[in-house]
């Protein structure tokens, strides 16, 4: 080994360590919480179950046109301002306000059964453990600046792999792949865990923390995506006109699907909400398989007459956003993918606790080695 070969490998060393030592706790408490998030929907189902059944399983559902009507009855004097759909369930939900700019606190928001117009009361579900638990996984309860926090340990982490990548060529040059010193010290099985386990887990482990990284960013990302794309196409389909009349919103609704077929509904922002132009209705359409459901495709259709006004797709860094949600969860492809996710955090917890323990008894015995030194050198005198 030359002596460049060498400093090089004991500034990786460095790298690693501190990486890993910043990092770990908070990667800890990721791990451990997106156990249970991993199975999120199975196990809220099974704490909080939903007891609501239509009015009618097996009848024919109402228009949009019939649910809005019997929505603004219910709120005299209230305009709509957005109406969304239930992915489970026949379930509408209309959100009205005294007028399309009231603030959050003067909306109302209620849900419909399609099947029969009936107001659906809401989950007595109280205070969901797992809701507790992903505010936890997100951003530890501090809002924006602990998402952002927790992205930067994520960018540490990223950081240490890489770090401990680097440095498993030169450790294994004497070993076999896979090699696990059972008959030696404690120390020296737990390192050779340690560096199979973290080799074996590295694809994963880095498309994990990648998303992860993205996902502390959906804000900023949001907001820029609303501030830019979605902002540049209302504006440009302002006229500043009034609608006497509005059109049909199942036709309209139906005008925006057509336009992009492989996608399903998701929300419409009404004329005047501040989603939409003061003319035209904003139909929101996502993808329909569990990896895309978060790409989201704004179609404008006039209110007045049902014309299709302007499509605009999603750019890059907000469809980057929304395929990390799938990956960094694994809740896309089904119970078998999920349980391979499983096995693989705990590996992956595994891996940070033998890490930690490792330090730890280096740090203890050069403790003991320095006083050992230190007792040799007062006897010596």
């Amino acid at each position: 080994m030359t002596g460049m070969q060498a400093s090089t490998i004991k500034v990786w060393t460095w790298v690693h360590k501190w990486t890993s030592l910043v990092c770990t706790l908070f990667l800890l408490m990721l791990c451990i919480t997106g156990l249970p998030l991993i199975f999120h929907d199975e196990i809220d189902n099974a704490l909080n179950p939903d007891t609501w059944r239509p009015a009618n399983p097996d009848g024919p559902y109402l228009t949009l046109d019939e649910i809005l009507s019997v929505s603004l009855a219910e709120r005299p004097g209230e305009v709509p301002i957005f109406m969304s759909f239930d992915i489970e369930r026949p379930v509408v939900n209309v959100t009205t306000g005294p007028d399309e700019n009231s603030p959050a606190s003067q909306m109302h928001f209620a849900s419909f059964d399609l099947t029969s117009g009936d107001i659906v009361p809401p989950a007595d579900r109280g205070e969901s453990v797992m809701e507790f638990i992903l505010q936890l996984h997100t951003d530890m309860f501090l809002g924006l600046p602990g998402m952002l926090f927790l992205g930067a340990m994520g960018v540490v982490f990223v950081a240490a792999v890489i770090s401990g990548v680097v440095l498993y060529a030169p450790f294994m040059r004497k070993l076999e792949f896979g090699t696990l010193r059972r008959n030696q010290s404690s120390r020296l099985k737990w390192l050779d865990y340690h560096n199979l386990f973290g080799i074996v887990t590295l694809a994963w482990v880095l498309v994990v923390g990648l998303t992860g990284v993205i996902n502390t960013l959906e804000r900023p990302i949001i907001d820029t995506w609303r501030a830019h794309e979605l902002a540049d196409l209302v504006t440009k389909n302002e006229d500043g006109t009034s609608i006497t009349k509005r059109a049909s919103l199942d036709i309209a609704v139906k005008e925006a699907v057509l336009l992009a077929p492989d996608m399903e509904l998701q929300f419409v922002a009404f004329p005047g909400s501040r989603f939409s132009t003061s003319t035209h209705y904003a139909v929101f359409l996502h993808g329909n398989s569990p990896l895309t459901e978060n790409i989201i495709v704004p179609v404008l259709v006039h209110a007045g007459t049902g014309v299709v006004a302007g499509l605009r797709e999603m750019p890059w860094y907000t469809k980057a956003l929304s395929l990390s949600r799938p990956l960094h969860f694994g809740d896309y492809g089904g119970f078998i993918l999920k349980f391979v996710w499983f096995v693989l955090d705990i590996i992956t917890i595994i891996v940070l606790l033998s890490g930690l323990y490792l330090w730890l008894t280096k740090a203890e015995a050069g403790r003991r080695s320095g006083v050992r030194r230190k007792t040799l050198s007062e006897v010596g005198q």
